[in-house]
């Protein structure tokens, strides 16, 4: 077909204008300037303004409005032309058509949306995905994302970026209400430019908790935008330096970027961030998060700060105030920097997908993750020439390496020859699988995003850290992370640590997804921040049982996410020797997960299934038991555990106590 025959969407003129809609309207018009325009339809309500077009025909049809018009009569109005939606949304029941998913924030931070926004999107837009002829998105990050919540391969979306052309033609001289309300606020001083509606993955009140400090340093913050959420008149009142101008014009915004000291943009998530470059483009300079889009978007023409550290902000405001040379610097990089997005590229990479809807287009660079500051953690005791041969793998491989390796020790020599590598941490304390996580996590430094556990018999992939990294900052409501175990020799006799090597070599990544999936303790990870005074329960005494689904669930009390993601992969060898007795680990098969129901970690429906399947195996299977498994030991503890819980004994630690027969070691198993 040819690009000539399509139509668009225009849904979008009859909606307040946010950033989708500013996308869809500064396409549109990039569009309309294309002799491969001519010809083409722009479908809108009857009701709706008309806006000024140069080659576009504009049809106006149906009775209806709002979602039940784009549903119900769009597809009779568009008839056999394909439609080209640029705003999240498009008929569910037309196949010939273009969507632009700007991101899936509905599933990353719902809290952000209500109940009937939600249910909408999580019912509407796995349909689109799987309907339409191509997908598109405006960062690599929000295709990143949209690939893990929505049933589409990361591969085939396209992605087309937001433009910086549209906020050189705002005019400040023609500001009305900024200039007014600064004035009445008292607004003076220098101050910290903020965007954004209330809602949470905003995250503005960042900068309400650091205002006392910017005050401290004669700054006020000025924050516009509309929208309900997160802000009470009495948190306004309580900082006198931060004044909200609501919902402003455009000129408006020109005349807040053109006095701004900076922008501060410390949201949680975007799909783009395009008030990034509109500070760029207007010579604004810009501060911002670290993670989503927000890298690619800024490139190296921005200061950067984690979103959950309050304090990397203020310093990066403090820089700034005293330096008018990197003020400077940061403006003309910034200049170079929205060169790379513009809608008239935008424009044409669209032109070009209505008429071949498979192509694959050039985009802007996607960003890997840089300063992670991560921690790694290798608890492990009385196996030192296992833990040196895996750290040493993990050091040597890593396409992104940690700041810190610690491996958790109940005495140095447990370290094997580590102790003289130059980038490990060797720690000693208490025994036990949860006591050694707790004595590494006292050592992390505190500036730390994540921080990873391995068994030190698990062999990562190289890209496993990388992986994660990029995950925690794509997705900031996650919490907790596991990636994916190609074999795990803890189901049967074992896998050398060559072997391992070897099937890590020739594994590969998939986009698999997984939540919640409560993270195994062989490979996971956290988010730092979120840890807080939660600590491995050091109850649960043996190695390897349950502490890692008890702590997770700790951290997702307060709402965190905890994901499986198929992308980070490894072996897991399952070296038995420093196992436990088949006793002890029937015993805490039953004792551990009542035990975890009682803190809340555990549902009562996983408390039920854990305990079935390990009893039911392990007492059918007491008369012809594997050779590696103590079958029997475990149906014996199984049946102490239940004794005690009837007596109401849920104490974990009991298991500790029991007395280690003349048996081979034997693995865990979950």
């Amino acid at each position: 077909m040819s690009a000539r025959e399509f139509a668009i969407n225009g849904r979008f003129l009859t909606q307040d204008v946010t950033g989708v809609q500013r996308y869809a309207r500064n396409v549109l018009g990039a569009m309309d300037k294309f002799t491969a325009a001519d010809g083409a339809t722009l479908i809108v309500p009857t009701k709706t303004a008309e806006p000024s077009l140069q080659r576009m025909k504009l049809e106006k049809g149906g009775q209806l409005s709002g979602h039940a018009w784009e549903q119900i009569e769009l597809p009779w109005l568009s008839n056999n032309r394909r439609l080209l939606n640029l705003c999240n949304t498009a008929p569910a029941v037309k196949a010939d058509q273009i969507v632009c998913i700007h991101d899936a924030n509905i599933f990353a931070a719902p809290q952000s949306y209500s109940r009937s926004f939600r249910a909408l999107y999580h019912n509407l837009q796995p349909l689109l995905v799987r309907r339409s002829l191509r997908i598109a998105s405006v960062s690599h990050a929000a295709a990143r994302q949209i690939a893990r919540h929505l049933p589409i391969r990361l591969s085939d979306i396209a992605v087309l970026p937001n433009g910086h052309e549209h906020a050189l033609s705002w005019n400040p001289d023609l500001a009305d209400l900024a200039p007014k309300m600064l004035s009445s606020t008292g607004a003076v001083r220098p101050f910290v430019l903020a965007l954004g509606s209330r809602a949470h993955h905003k995250n503005l009140s960042l900068l309400i908790d650091i205002a006392p400090e910017l005050d401290d340093m004669n700054l006020d913050v000025v924050i516009a935008g509309g929208g309900d959420g997160v802000f009470t008149e009495l948190a306004l009142q309580s900082r006198p330096n931060v004044h909200f101008l609501g919902r402003v014009s455009d000129h408006d915004l020109a005349y807040l970027f053109d006095r701004a000291l900076c922008l501060a943009f410390p949201s949680l998530t975007e799909g783009f961030g395009l008030p990034i470059v509109e500070a760029m483009a207007r010579s604004c300079p810009v501060i911002s998060s670290h993670c989503a889009s927000m890298p690619e978007v800024c490139g190296e023409a921005a200061l950067t700060a984690s979103p959950f550290e309050p304090r990397e902000w203020i310093k990066a405001i403090r820089t700034l105030v005293a330096s008018v040379h990197l003020r400077s610097d940061l403006v003309g990089r910034g200049h170079e920097q929205v060169q790379q997005f513009s809608w008239e590229k935008a424009a044409s990479g669209y032109i070009e997908l209505l008429d071949n809807p498979k192509t694959e287009l050039r985009s802007h660079k996607s960003v890997d993750p840089s300063g992670p500051h991560a921690s790694v953690v290798f608890a492990t005791r009385g196996r030192p020439e296992i833990v040196a041969a895996s750290v040493r793998h993990f050091l040597s491989t890593q396409t992104l390496r940690p700041d810190a390796v610690i491996v958790s020790c109940v005495d140095a020599s447990d370290a094997g020859d580590l102790a003289d590598h130059p980038g490990v941490t060797i720690v000693t304390g208490p025994p036990g699988l949860a006591a050694q996580r707790n004595t590494a996590l006292k050592h992390v430094a505190s500036r730390t995003e994540i921080v990873a556990f391995f068994d030190d018999d698990f062999i990562a992939d190289k890209n496993w850290l990388a992986t994660a990294i990029q995950t925690f900052r794509d997705e900031s409501q996650i919490v907790g992370f596991t990636g994916h175990v190609l074999a795990d020799g803890i189901k049967g006799p074992g896998i050398s640590f060559q072997d391992a090597v070897d099937l890590v070599e020739v594994g590969h990544a998939d986009a698999k997804w997984s939540e919640p999936f409560s993270p195994y303790g062989c490979n996971m990870a956290f988010r730092f921040s979120a840890i807080g005074n939660v600590s491995f329960d050091e109850r649960l005494v043996l190695y390897g049982w349950l502490e890692d689904r008890d702590f997770a669930a700790a951290l997702a009390k307060h709402g965190g996410r905890l994901v499986k993601s198929a992308l980070a992969f490894g072996v897991h060898m399952g070296v038995k020797s420093g196992r436990v007795s088949g006793e002890r680990l029937g015993y805490s098969q039953v004792i551990n997960p009542l035990y975890m129901m009682t803190k809340g970690t555990m549902s009562l429906p996983n408390v039920v299934d854990h305990i079935f399947r390990n009893t039911a195996s392990n007492f059918s299977r007491a008369v012809w038991p594997e050779p590696f498994i103590d079958r029997r030991g475990r149906a014996r503890g199984n049946l102490m555990a239940a004794f005690d819980a009837l007596r109401g004994k849920l104490e974990p630690e009991r298991a500790a106590a029991i007395a280690m027969p003349s048996l081979p070691a034997e693995p865990l198993e979950r």
